[in-house]
């Protein structure tokens, strides 16, 4: 093939890209209410999978099974994180989460459940771009312990969302700053 027969292709498949984009502007506004379709779904959750090291993803949680890290991790959870994720995980009916798009994950499903310990580590610690999801830890290759037990106690308290009880709901009311 010749190099004009390249550039031609690579012209048109960009042109092609652009004018999807546009499209898919145009006949959604960007707005931040509806539900991402599918295959954005799809391609954002397998874009983020891609950009999380193997090495961090195999990071397993040094407080897994801990009661007293799942119950730090709920106290924090209530004060900073349900403002977006609900207390019970479900953002659908929380604060912020309602606004944001795309819509913060329900914790207690499959897609957060599936990942490795190491994932929701780093997602935790670094956010997620293109979302409302910020990064919580500090940027810097030299580790802070307080802050990484931390984050280890959100992971524990994530893993125990699925079987949250009354109490403990009734507990995180009651701690939400709002």
């Amino acid at each position: 093939m010749r190099p004009i027969h390249l550039l031609l292709g690579a012209l048109a498949a960009v042109a092609a890209i652009a004018v999807a984009g546009l499209v898919y502007a145009r006949t959604t506004g960007l707005r931040g209410q509806p539900e991402p379709g599918r295959v954005e779904t799809r391609l954002a959750r397998s874009v983020r999978s891609l950009a999380i090291p193997g090495s961090l993803k195999r990071r397993s949680n040094p407080q897994a099974g801990s009661s007293e890290a799942s119950g730090r991790g709920l106290e924090h959870f209530a004060k900073y994180c349900a403002v977006c994720h609900g207390n019970d995980g479900n953002a659908a009916d929380s604060a912020f989460g309602s606004g944001l798009y795309p819509k913060p994950p329900d914790l207690r499903g499959a897609s957060t459940q599936d990942l490795t310990d190491g994932e929701l580590f780093y997602i935790i610690e670094n956010g997620v771009r293109f979302t409302g999801m910020p990064a919580f830890g500090s940027g810097k290759s030299d580790a802070n312990p307080a802050g990484e037990k931390q984050t280890w106690d959100l992971v524990t308290f994530v893993r125990h969302l699925p079987r949250l009880t009354p109490d403990e709901l009734g507990y995180m009311q009651s701690v939400n700053p709002l």
